[in-house]
């Protein structure tokens, strides 16, 4: 529980360092507005919010789900840090690595875990992010009929002292069922 206080004042410290990354930076009615994971993302030649910061963390998202993809659930814990945190749906937070491990044991072949970043934003010390978006949830059923959740995530990523970078706090939301078509993932 202590861990989990210090996961929020840091937080909370996080949000106070200024509005250039502590706060989401919505468009103006009168910029040109997309849906987040449209088939047609903005392109980053063109995205001006596009910088070395966020592109570092679009890449960590990358390899993280490349790892998960491939491993499952211990590709997903090998990228907590040691006081990591986890929160999900109704559950208990999982504080620290090992506990984390403990809990997502599932294997690729019964579970895949897909997501892709809508936005990132890098503090301005460049030692730690955010990164926020969609996933999906794709298993079946005990009579082998597909199953899918999907729902919101926001991942804090942090710079180790041994120059790594680590989330330190991951929390999700599932969409309600009644969300539809409106909330998935594009197809490509």
């Amino acid at each position: 529980m202590r861990r989990l206080g210090l996961g929020i004042v840091v937080l909370a410290g996080l949000l106070e360092t200024g509005a250039a990354w502590g706060q989401l930076n919505f468009p103006s009615s009168s910029e040109p507005q997309q849906a987040p994971n449209s088939p047609n993302p903005p392109n980053p030649l063109t995205d001006t919010t596009v910088n070395p910061g966020k592109m570092l963390l679009f890449d960590l998202e990358a390899q993280f789900q490349k790892d998960v993809a491939a491993r499952g659930g211990a590709g997903f814990a090998e990228w907590f840090a040691p006081d990591g945190v986890l929160l999900g749906n109704g559950a208990a937070p999982l504080i620290g690595k090992v506990a984390i491990a403990k809990s997502t044991t599932w294997l690729p072949k019964d579970y895949q875990l897909t997501w892709t970043p809508t936005d990132a934003v890098m503090s301005p010390s460049g030692d730690i992010g955010y990164t926020w978006s969609h996933y999906e949830g794709h298993s079946k059923d005990a009579n082998g009929n597909p199953v899918v959740t999907s729902g919101r995530f926001i991942t804090i990523w942090r710079k180790e002292a041994d120059g790594s970078w680590k989330v330190v706090l991951d929390a999700g939301a599932n969409d309600p069922p009644e969300a539809g078509d409106c909330c998935r993932l594009p197809t490509h």
